[in-house]
């Protein structure tokens, strides 16, 4: 069975070749199970801004992105929000229903236009108690994203603000953005504010070290875009 998502939406918007059935996340599945998955999942686009699910919304929902870039926050009891994370085509949303009944952490707003492919709670689970091994393969794959949230943790080590920063603006780009003989370019809105709460800095002392980042030659920005090299450049 083909992507479906390909096949009513490529002409509106540039869909992922990454089809729900072939997830990392359901790897290792026998066809019978992918062709279930597929057929399934129900699909949606959301314009920018557009917000997906809100913190404390009943976890009802998870998705596939299939095209667009969706951002993670959360609102603190001292009504500060902060940016967690950013997710891209490829990724899921919505991870915690695959848990008892919780609500949603996190918020998730649309970067820019988006496509969603994926699955009610209760839609998910009849399909894992008539197939137990997608279930299985779920629990086993999920463990894969601790890698990518330790080297983040890890970043954040070093003493100077500057140094943090390239570190978080090369994690995003390498996971995000789009490999050039320059580096890797990062074509969405990224701005101070979602920086300051990746970094755990102020937006002013932010826009500072991106001021000296450009300086040093390490970051070129365009517009939108935000080409970051992965090695210094050489002087002279």
């Amino acid at each position: 069975m083909g992507c479906l998502c390909e096949a009513r939406f490529s002409k509106d918007m540039p869909v992922s070749s990454e089809c729900i059935g072939n997830l990392w996340l359901f790897k290792d599945l026998d066809p019978e199970d992918v062709q279930a998955l597929v057929s399934a999942a129900e699909r949606r686009i959301y314009e920018e801004r557009d917000v997906i699910f809100y913190q404390g919304d009943p976890a009802r929902r998870m998705f596939l992105i299939k095209a667009g870039r969706v951002k993670l926050t959360k609102v603190h009891e001292d009504g500060h929000e902060i940016t967690l994370d950013m997710r891209k085509p490829g990724d899921f949303l919505g991870e915690q229903i695959l848990s008892e009944e919780t609500d949603y952490p996190v918020s998730a707003v649309c970067m820019e236009r988006t496509l969603i492919c994926g699955f009610a709670k209760e839609h998910f689970e009849a399909l894992v108690r008539q197939r137990p091994n997608v279930g299985l393969q779920v629990i086993r794959n999920l463990s894969k994203r601790v890698h990518l949230l330790t080297d983040r943790a890890g970043s954040l080590s070093f003493s100077s603000l500057e140094d943090r920063l390239y570190r978080v603006l090369v994690a995003v780009a390498k996971e995000h953005g789009e490999r050039t003989a320059a580096g890797y370019a990062i074509h969405f809105p990224l701005t101070h504010e979602d920086l300051s709460f990746l970094v755990g800095a102020h937006r002013v002392s932010i826009t500072r070290a991106m001021g000296k980042l450009r300086e040093s030659g390490r970051i070129f920005v365009h517009g939108r875009t935000v080409l970051v090299r992965v090695e210094p450049p050489a002087e002279g």
